[in-house]
Order: C-alpha cells, then structure tokens, then sequence
C-alpha cells in the first residue's frame, strides 16, 4: 500500500524539534555552571620563602680570640723585686688561680703567676693578659663600675688603676697599653698595699 505523502512530510519536522530539543537543554547546562574565578592566591601558610628571605637564620657572630700572653713570672716580678717588698715571699710551689679577677686573666689566655709568704702561708697571686680589643674594654667598665679608681697606679688614659675589696681579698686592676694586670690577696688591705707590686710589674712590661 503506497504511503501518504502528508506523514513523509511531517517526519523531518519531528526530527528537527528533537534537535532543537537537545540543543536547548545544552544550552541551559551551559547557563547553570558557575563562572570559572581566577587561580588561588596561596595562603600566607603555604607560601614558600623566597631564597635568603627574612626566614634564613641570621648568622652567628663569634667573638675574636684572646691572644695567648706567655711570660716567665720572675719577668713580670724579678727576685729582687720581691725581696723588696718583703723578704718572706717567694715563689709559690703548686701554685693554682684562686681569686676572681686572676681566673678572669687566665680566661683571656694571660699568665698567672703565686707567691707565698714563708711565714704565714698568705700567697699573693698577681697575672697579666692581652685581651682583644672589645673584651680588654668590657673589663675596664667592669673594673670602672665595680672598684674604685686608683691615681697612684698611673696617670689615665696610659694607666688606668681600680682597687676593690671583696670579702677577705683585696684586688688590684691595672690597664695599661694592651696589658690587663690583676694583683689579688688577702694581705691587700687597701690600695697603696699592692703599690710596689703593681708598679713594679708595669716597668716590667714597658721593658719588655
């Protein structure tokens, strides 16, 4: 039986809705999506530093080393020296730093040197160094803060003296040149009891 050409024509019709159908239901999913935004800006968290940014460590400054100050004691105070200012002292055997300000000698490499009284046993301990520069500063505001000034060790600025008495101990400080001096003892009462000791080891070192 021969087709109606009225349904033939109404099939191309059908088939172009779907069409049309199926782009407008693209054309909505296309419409709901959300609108692309910009790239993330990272977090302050997840930020990576910068190379030698402020997050490197700071390096570590390091302190110039004290200059090793070798010197035979009966250089920085001959026999004689010692007969004169009393003939009961002589050179004490064993002998180790005790007082404070000549342990603080020996930590600046310096040379601490003993003498005992044959008497009464009292030692004297007397010690030079050559610290550097900055430290040989920080032990005279040490010394300026914590003792009193002396005139009779030297004139300033070439010498600076201090005398302190701490407990039983008597301490005498003298910074002349790059030299720190320390005179320490029981048997240093006041300033003038150190004077010939003292004195005596500042000639020495301008000879030298």
């Amino acid at each position: 039986m021969p087709r109606s050409p009225h349904l033939l024509r109404q099939r191309p019709i059908g088939l172009a809705a779907a069409i049309a159908a199926v782009a407008l239901a693209l054309t909505g999913c296309a419409a709901d999506a959300p609108e692309p935004t910009g790239s993330a800006t990272p977090t302050a968290g997840t930020e990576a530093p910068a190379p030698g940014g402020s997050d490197s460590p700071a390096p570590t400054p390091t302190e110039e080393p004290a200059t090793p100050f070798e010197v035979a004691c009966d250089v920085l105070l001959t026999p004689d020296q010692v007969y004169a200012f009393n003939p009961n002292y002589s050179a004490a055997p064993g002998y180790a730093p005790a007082a404070a300000g000549v342990v603080g000698v020996t930590d600046e490499a310096g040379t601490a040197c003993g003498l005992v009284n044959q008497t009464n046993g009292a030692l004297i301990e007397y010690a030079v160094a050559t610290p550097p520069e900055a430290a040989l500063e920080a032990r005279k505001n040490d010394a300026a803060l914590g003792s009193n000034p002396v005139p009779t060790y030297g004139t300033p600025p070439d010498v600076e003296g201090y005398f302190e008495r701490s407990g039983e101990t008597g301490e005498a400080q003298v910074f002349t040149g790059e030299y720190w001096i320390v005179v320490a003892s029981t048997e240093l009462v006041e300033p003038g009891d150190a004077q010939s000791l003292v004195s005596a080891i500042v000639a020495n070192l301008e000879a030298a």
